[in-house]
């Protein structure tokens, strides 16, 4: 009996320092994926927006920014966070940093924006958000700001946050509960409406 005890103190320690270990690598991982993340928006903010798609510097054919790429600066003043936005949600896009969820509007566009990010490393603050706070978001369009309307907990399944709008709105996507080991089941969803927006030449623009 005594040497089962050893045994599994010694299975628990091993167990728990490989999930130390794990949470440590991949939130470094996360802060150099940022830090990468913002040199690439610094040097793309002569990007520029054609119909509606995100067009980078001196690019002959027009083509898109590739999935992964950093295009918006996204700030929430109250919780003194900055993150950099990518184009994309799929797994290598959102190793980078919260990813804009292809097909839906670009920040600052009438319609809505979908932003999705992972709970245990960019969108962990997300945890401390309340109604009432405004998020800011800059572009090489310009500068927009969103207010918080609400925040709610759904099902994974529960795809109300992605359908189409006729206003300028933000949604923030995550996983939760924010501590969760293994797949987190549910989903914390950010509700925001625009409030106030500025073209990159400094005239304000219209909020619908």
């Amino acid at each position: 009996m005594y040497k089962l005890k050893i045994l599994l103190s010694w299975l628990f320690l091993v167990g728990g320092s490989c999930l130390f270990f794990e949470g440590t690598r991949e939130y470094l991982e996360a802060r150099l994926a940022q830090k990468q993340a913002a040199n690439s928006w610094k040097s793309g903010r002569e990007a520029t927006e054609v119909d509606g798609r995100i067009v980078p510097p001196g690019s002959a054919s027009r083509s898109l920014i590739p999935n992964g790429e950093a295009f918006a600066r996204l700030s929430i003043p109250r919780l003194h966070s900055v993150l950099y936005v990518v184009e994309g949600t799929d797994h290598a896009d959102l190793r980078r940093g919260p990813g804009h969820l292809e097909g839906t509007a670009l920040p600052g566009s009438t319609g809505n924006c979908v932003i999705a990010g992972h709970r245990d490393t960019h969108f962990r603050v997300l945890k401390d958000i309340q109604k009432g706070d405004d998020i800011e978001v800059e572009t090489a369009a310009g500068n927009f700001t969103y207010r918080v309307s609400g925040v709610s907990v759904v099902e994974s399944d529960n795809t109300a946050s992605l359908k189409p709008t006729g206003s300028a709105v933000l949604h923030l996507v995550t996983c939760y509960p924010f501590y969760y080991v293994g797949t987190a089941p549910k989903r914390f969803v950010v509700s925001a409406e625009m409030v106030a927006g500025r073209a990159a030449n400094g005239n304000p623009l219209p909020v619908s």
